[in-house]
C-alpha cells in the first residue's frame, strides 16, 4: 500500500530534476546536483517518494573492481509517479505564480 505523500517545496525539486527527463534514470549524486539537496535532505525524500509508489529503484549491475567505483543505486519515476510529479509541480508552481502576483504593484493605465 502506497503512503499518501506531502508535496512540499524540497519535494517539488526533486520531482522537478526528475522530470528535466523523465526517461532517464537517476543516481543519488545526479539528484542532489539537480535538486541543490544535501544527501541528509535528499535521500529521505526519495525514500517517501519510493513509500509513495512514485519512484522505483533498482542498483546497478557492475563490478566495482572493474569499474573503479562503487555500483549506484538508481531511481526512477513510475508511472503513476510522473503523472502526480507533473500535476504537484504544475500545481505549486500556479500556487506561487498566484502569490507573486498579488505582492506586483498596481500599475497605472497609460496616458496618451
Amino acid at each position: 500500500m502506497a503512503t499518501p505523500l506531502r508535496v512540499t517545496a524540497a519535494v517539488s525539486k526533486v520531482l522537478a530534476a526528475f522530470l528535466e527527463d523523465p526517461e532517464v534514470d537517476r543516481y543519488g549524486l545526479d539528484l542532489m546536483r539537480a535538486s541543490g539537496h544535501p544527501s541528509g535532505t535528499l535521500y529521505p525524500i526519495l525514500l517517501r517518494l519510493q513509500n509513495a509508489g512514485w519512484v522505483e529503484t533498482y542498483w546497478e549491475d557492475i563490478d566495482p573492481v572493474q569499474a573503479g567505483r562503487p555500483a549506484r543505486r538508481y531511481y526512477r519515476l513510475t508511472p503513476d509517479g510522473r503523472a502526480s510529479a507533473y500535476t504537484e509541480v504544475a500545481a505549486l508552481q500556479a500556487q506561487l505564480n498566484r502569490g507573486l502576483a498579488a505582492t506586483q504593484p498596481a500599475t497605472k493605465p497609460a496616458t496618451a
